[in-house]
Formats: C-alpha cells, structure tokens, sequence
C-alpha cells in the first residue's frame, strides 16, 4: 500500500513557521488504527485524513493527534484545503466543504487568505473552584484568579503579553487536568494584533501546540467581548508563532490563515 501525504505549514505565509500538519488525501473510509498509526508516525500536532463523500460535493475530514483523534482541529483543516487546492483535486476557485465530527466547516479562498467557517465556542462555564483554579495555577506557574470552559478548552487570562511569553508550564501537572487543552491569554502589546495566546494538550500528546484554529473559535468570542469589535487578529506567541485573523458572529466564527507547502511524500506501510 502507498499512500501520498502533504505536509504543509499553516497559519504562516513562510516554510518552517506556523503549524505543521501532515494531510492524506484518501479515495475512501480508511481503518482507525492506521490512521492513529500514521498519526503516531507522522508525530505532528495532527495528521488529517481527507476523502470524497460518495453522496455530494463535500469532503470527509478526520483529524488525528499521536495520542487520539479530536473534534475540531483549525490548523489541519486550513492545511487540507490548501493541499486539495494545490494538488488540483479541487478548482482553486470553489469553496471546500468538510463533514467532520464537529459538523460543515466551510474553506474558502480569500486572495492570499483562507478563511474557514467554523463553531464558535465561547466560554460557557466561570470556573470558581478553589481548587481546581489551584491546581491549573500550580501546572501553569502562575497564581489563577479566574478561568473558564467552553465545550473544548479551559481558558485562562493572564496580566499581559510578557506573563504568556514567559510561561513555563509543569506538563506532567497539566496533563492531569481533564481537559483536552489550556488556553493562555492576554491582551497584545503589538498594534498590529489585538491579542496573544498559548495553547498547551499534554494530555492527546501536543505539550504545546504551534497555532492552534480551534482555540480561536472561544479566543474571538472572549476577546470580542472585550474589546467591543468582531473582526480581530490573534497572534500565537509559541516558538514558530502564528497569524489568526477571527471574525466573530452569533453562533458561528471566520478564522482567516495562510498556509505554505514544505512536503511531499508516499507513505509506504
């Protein structure tokens, strides 16, 4: 069996920045321990795996991290629609349409920008509890006044951009919490941006994550919030670091990315 992926960098308009995702173009349904197989090998934050519905026009898209398969990943479904434009399985001018666990996403192309219709998923939930508020200061370092849920992530706000820049969480503590992931954030210091964050999934197996898409979708409804604007920039403070447009609406949010091919190649097991 050989089967081609693409690896394409995403969030970024430069090779060897933004988020990595490998993208595996199928004919059809593949096994789930291949696929998380694949993912393990791979070792990226997501592996996304992408074939024609029999029924429509639209694509089913699944997304693997080495540990697991998720519910929504931005980054990876950014990178698939790239690569099905690029390798010319879809007309560079129609839109992509994903079925996915999280439900239709939509990709479109924007000049340069892609722009992917995604959940919003604001912050349901204030978490009040000493404990726990404790225990995610303790993993993260930093003493936790206020942080919140929606249906992904926990949230957190720290005092400013350098308290997230700095932050060196304890992974073994944080991958305790029974979270899929912790946002950190706070308000940019840059005038080009509105907002910086952090994203930490030690528990699926991302210790940090380069730039993360489905963070956005609670990250645009938070920060809208508070700024009193819907069309915002949120920019990824991680080490390759990452540009994440968000227009916020109602009940649904526009993540906005560039994305750049570094790889080609066949898997061969």
């Amino acid at each position: 069996m050989t089967q081609m992926f693409i690896q394409v960098d995403a969030f970024t308009d430069a090779p060897f920045s933004g988020n990595p995702a490998a993208v595996c173009p199928l004919d059809g349904p593949a096994d789930e321990v291949w696929m998380q197989r694949v993912a393990a090998e791979m070792n990226l934050s997501e592996t996304a795996f992408v074939y024609p519905e029999p029924a429509g026009p639209s694509f089913r898209l699944r997304w693997f991290t080495p540990l697991t398969e998720v519910d929504l990943c931005g980054h990876a479904t950014l990178a698939t629609a790239h690569a099905l434009w690029e390798e010319g399985i879809v007309d560079r001018s129609a839109p992509v349409f994903f079925e996915t666990r999280s439900g239709r996403l939509r990709a479109a192309r924007e000049g340069d920008w892609i722009a992917l219709d995604f959940p919003s998923e604001p912050i349901r939930e204030t978490i009040s509890d000493a404990a726990e508020l404790a225990a995610i200061g303790e993993a993260i370092g930093v003493a936790v006044a206020t942080a919140g849920r929606n249906r992904l992530h926990l949230l957190v706000e720290l005092a400013d951009e350098e308290a997230v820049v700095r932050l060196s969480p304890d992974m073994r503590k944080l991958g305790s919490i029974p979270v899929r992931g912790l946002i950190v954030t706070a308000k940019s210091s840059d005038p080009s941006s509105d907002f910086v964050s952090r994203f930490f999934a030690p528990r699926v197996g991302i210790d940090e994550d380069p730039v993360t898409g489905s963070a956005h979708c609670g990250l645009g409804p938070f920060w809208a919030s508070r700024l009193g604007r819907t069309d915002l920039v949120g920019r990824q403070v991680s080490r390759r670091g990452g540009v994440v447009r968000v227009r916020v609406g109602e009940s649904r949010v526009e993540l906005l990315g560039r994305a750049v091919t570094v790889m080609r190649g066949d898997i061969l097991a």
